[in-house]
């Protein structure tokens, strides 16, 4: 018999930021690293985000960037220590409707899988804080307990495809069956995969995704969370752009 399966990208989908970047500000606040890197680099490109001036799913990547650079040379316990900080402080900062979703899954007895850009060493605590089955992210790459530089991406949609069809492989998933949940354009090949795709405080580029295939466009639910407020809205809404 076939499992039903449930994918669930992390930051912007259940976490209400990123963890990496809660990683980031905890390596400085600890001073593991230098604030430049964050002041000089990171910092620009987080306020244009902020200030809505700037594309999120651009502002993630450009961020990824400066996070990998300034994490290079650190050792394993420095990065198991601050990881550990950010699960204890952070990790109940998500989305109500998220969390609920997770917990239905799981009730139901369902596969359910994290797939996520951020750090492997965040995913595997964030998934063990939230009782789920599997989990994969970005893999750092560490040579005699020192980070290289050496990343391999999850944050990408062809990435996140090849994932899922080794889930498939690994727990005999029925897609025809199965859900998936993000919120950027990475995360639409996990949408493409599943008969029941939920886009959750969808980006830009997403929502342009789904209004531009047939099938998303068709099978696409689109959750809008606000303060205490859950909206389910059709994907035909506008998608506001500056001239």
């Amino acid at each position: 018999m076939k499992h039903v399966a449930a994918f669930f990208d992390i930051d912007g989908t259940l976490y209400r930021d990123s963890l990496m970047v809660e990683h980031f500000k905890k390596l400085i606040k600890y001073q593991i690293i230098d604030p430049s890197h964050w002041y000089t680099h990171a910092q620009k490109t987080f306020l244009e985000w902020d200030k809505r001036q700037a594309d999120y799913d651009e502002y993630l990547l450009e961020l990824a960037d400066v996070y990998v650079s300034s994490l290079k040379g650190i050792d394993i316990d420095t990065v198991n220590f601050t990881s550990n900080q950010v699960i204890d402080l952070k990790s109940e900062r998500v989305y109500r409707y998220t969390r609920s979703r997770i917990k239905y899954h799981i009730e139901q007895g369902h596969i359910v899988i994290f797939i996520s850009g951020s750090p492997d060493f965040l995913v595997s605590r964030m998934a063990k804080k939230y009782g789920v089955t599997d989990y994969i992210g970005s893999s750092y790459i560490f040579e005699n307990n020192i980070f290289t530089g050496k990343v391999i991406p999850m944050w990408d949609s062809d990435n996140k495809d090849m994932a899922i069809k080794d889930f498939i492989k690994k727990y005999d998933i029925d897609l025809n069956l199965s859900y998936a949940y993000g919120d950027t354009n990475g995360d639409v090949s996990m949408l493409r995969n599943v008969a029941n795709p939920v886009a959750i405080n969808p980006s830009n580029e997403l929502l342009r995704a789904i209004k531009s295939d047939p099938y998303l466009y068709e099978k696409t639910k689109i959750i809008i969370e606000r303060k205490d407020v859950i909206y389910n809205i059709k994907p035909d809404v506008d998608v506001l752009s500056e001239s």
